[in-house]
C-alpha cells in the first residue's frame, strides 16, 4: 500500500543520502515540523493524560483499527524463524528495518502469533502532529513518542520503557534506523538508543529483518509501483552481558544486529550490501532516476 504523494523527490533524498553515507536524515518531504516548545508539549500531553480514562478509551478504538489493519494487510505474510524466541521471553525490544508508515503492522502480526496482546511502537513526536486518522492511530494505537531532549529521555521515556519492558514483560518496537526510508531494501547502520535501553534495563534484543518481495505486473498499487508481499525473519535474540559495561554493551549488541540484518540482506536477496543506489533499492518502484 502507497501511503503519502509523490514518491520521485523522496527516492532522490534516499539516493542522495545513501551515497553521503547520511543513513539517519530524514528523506520525506511534509512531515510536520515541530519547535522545541512543541515537541515537548507532546511529550508533556503523553505523560499527563496516558493513565486517564479518555486516554484508554482512546487507545482501545486505535488498538482495534490497528488490529484490523494488521490482519488486512498481512494476509500474505510470511514469517520465518519465530522458534528463536523462547515462550517465557517476556519483556523485548524489537529492532527492524523502518521504510513505511504500515510496516508496524507486520511486526504486530509477529507478535500477534506469539500471543501477545499488543506491541508498543516508539515513533518521533513530530508523527503524533499528523492529521486525521493516521494522527489518531499515531496518538493512541500503543504508540510512545520519543523526543531528543534530555530530561524527557532520561526520566520520563525510561520510566515507561521500564514499565512496559520489566513490569509488564511487554514487547517494544523501537527502529534503530531512527528515519523511515520508503520501501528501501537495504538495511542501514543503526543508531544505539534500542541496545542502550536493552543494557540499561536488562531486557533482551530481538531482531528482525523484513524482505520485501515485488509481485506481478498485473497486481501494482498504481501505475509507478507493484504491490509488496512481506517476508518477516526473526534472526536472534540478543542479551546484554552482566559483566559489561552498559557502552560496552550498546557498541556489540549494535553491531551484532547490524551484522545480522546484513547477512540476511544478502542471503534473502542473493547480492552482497552496498550502498551504491539503483531501482531495485526501492520495493516495488517500476521507474528510474
Amino acid at each position: 500500500m502507497i501511503l503519502g504523494g509523490d514518491r520521485i523527490p523522496v527516492i532522490e533524498n534516499i539516493k542522495k543520502f545513501s551515497a553521503s553515507g547520511e543513513f539517519h536524515n530524514k528523506v520525506e518531504l511534509h512531515d510536520p515540523v515541530l519547535t522545541p516548545a512543541e515537541a515537548r508539549q507532546i511529550t508533556d500531553n503523553y505523560i499527563e493524560n496516558r493513565k486517564k480514562l479518555s486516554f484508554k478509551a482512546k487507545s482501545v478504538v486505535a488498538r482495534a483499527a490497528a488490529q484490523i489493519a494488521t490482519k488486512l494487510l498481512n494476509r500474505s505474510t510470511e514469517i520465518v524463524g519465530m522458534e528463536k524466541i523462547p515462550a517465557d521471553i517476556g519483556g523485548m525490544i524489537i529492532t527492524s528495518n523502518h521504510f513505511s508508515p504500515i510496516e508496524n503492522t507486520v511486526i504486530r502480526h509477529l507478535t500477534n502469533k506469539l500471543g501477545r496482546k499488543n506491541v508498543s511502537i516508539i515513533s518521533q513526536t513530530s508523527n503524533f502532529a499528523m492529521p486525521g486518522v493516521i494522527g489518531f492511530l499515531m496518538n493512541y494505537a500503543d504508540t510512545i513518542p520519543i523526543s531528543v531532549e534530555p530530561r524527557y529521555l532520561a526520566r520520563d521515556f525510561l520510566s515507561v520503557l521500564k514499565e512496559k519492558l520489566v513490569e509488564n514483560h511487554e514487547a517494544v518496537l523501537l527502529y534503530p534506523e531512527q528515519e523511515m526510508w520508503f520501501n528501501y531494501r537495504k538495511p542501514r547502520p543503526p543508531k544505539g538508543g534500542a541496545y542502550f535501553y536493552s543494557a540499561k534495563l536488562g531486557i533482551p534484543i530481538v531482531s528482525c529483518f523484513v524482505e520485501m518481495t515485488d509481485l506481478n505486473e498485473d497486481e501494482n498499487d498504481n501505475k509507478d509501483f507493484k504491490q509488496v508481499k512481506y517476508t518477516l525473519h526473526v534472526l536472534d535474540v540478543l542479551y546484554p552481558d552482566k559483566n559489561k559495561t552498559s557502552k560496552e554493551n550498546t557498541e556489540f549488541m549494535a553491531e551484532t544486529d547490524y551484522k545480522l540484518k546484513k547477512e540476511c540482506y544478502e542471503r534473502v536477496y542473493g547480492k552482497k550490501l552496498d550502498y551504491t543506489f539503483e531501482p531495485w533499492d526501492i520495493a516495488g518502484w517500476k521507474g528510474e532516476l
